[in-house]
């Protein structure tokens, strides 16, 4: 109580410092909230959300449990998946008519795997001014919290739920060298990381669940080793998954400016036999050795 008393005060002192580039249209505010733990909600998320004229929810049930926490009371309207589009333009048009709204997802920054792209993109090309108000990651915090490498990743959320375009997929990233963040409900977290391991091989991977909640808990090993602690003990709850990157591949030098004769004298040079010389001047060229020796021997 004592933290969320000294929260609010500083709400209240800063009460009416909402800006606006101009009267005519209200902003468009996108809030990030907390993703566990409720202190981990900002001092301006919590000045805003009471100082606009309306809460675009995820979630209208969720978001209002975390208003009544900080006694916050302002009118809320749904904004999810299945009305995104339609609503997206009846906050348009409100923005127009000067009202300042927030747009807050369940956990979270809006937007990341969550909806609120639509709506940024009409406000921007409508020429309404789009701000964030910085709040928690579940991404970024499972990532700085993995033990993986990060200064380069690659967040990609949730992965198809079929399975078929699920692994069709993993495919197409298989060689990416960058740390990967994926999201994952617990019912499909085991066939999931069964796919992973299918497509990636053997890798580092940590997974994340019930982040800076009470029961925050990462678990890091090899694929194998996550996946066998899964079949005994069933995921629960909401998951980050962070991979670690392909291996770099190595760069293969370019033969293609000397001819046969000076490519297989470049490995005798290094002390192979010729024919062992053949043999890899035949590798690097896609050929086979008796295509080589041939065409020494004309």
């Amino acid at each position: 109580m004592a933290v969320r008393n000294l929260i609010l005060s500083h709400i209240f002192a800063h009460k009416g410092q909402v800006l606006k580039m101009d009267q005519e249209y209200g902003t468009l505010y996108l809030v990030g909230t907390p993703i566990g733990n409720l202190e981990d909600i900002t001092c301006r998320a919590l000045r805003i959300l009471s100082e606009v004229d309306l809460i675009a929810a995820e979630d209208t049930r969720h978001t209002l449990r975390l208003l009544n926490h900080f006694n916050i009371s302002k009118p809320l309207v749904s904004y999810h998946d299945n009305n995104r589009i339609s609503r997206a333009k009846e906050l348009i048009n409100k923005l127009k008519e000067g009202l300042d709204i927030a747009l807050v997802s369940d956990a979270g920054m809006p937007s990341i795997s969550d909806p609120g792209e639509e709506l940024v993109s009409m406000a921007v090309s409508q020429g309404i001014k789009v701000t964030v108000v910085p709040g928690p990651s579940a991404s970024l915090t499972a990532l700085v919290l993995s033990g993986l490498p990060s200064g380069r990743f690659a967040f990609e959320g949730f992965l198809p739920r079929k399975r078929s375009d699920r692994v069709r997929f993993l495919e197409t990233i298989r060689d990416e060298e960058r740390t990967i963040i994926f999201y994952e409900g617990p019912h499909r977290l085991k066939t999931m990381l069964q796919d992973l391991y299918g497509v990636f091989g053997e890798r580092r991977v940590s997974v994340l669940r019930e982040l800076t909640k009470v029961h925050e808990e990462a678990i890091r090993g090899s694929l194998s080793e996550i996946i066998s602690r899964f079949e005994v003990n069933d995921p629960r709850g909401e998951f980050v998954i962070v991979v670690e990157g392909a291996p770099p591949k190595e760069k293969k030098q370019d033969f293609s400016c000397l001819s046969l004769e000076e490519h297989v004298e470049y490995y005798v040079k290094q002390g192979y036999e010729r024919m062992d010389a053949i043999k890899l001047a035949a590798k690097d060229r896609g050929v086979s050795k008796r295509d080589i020796y041939n065409s020494l021997n004309k």
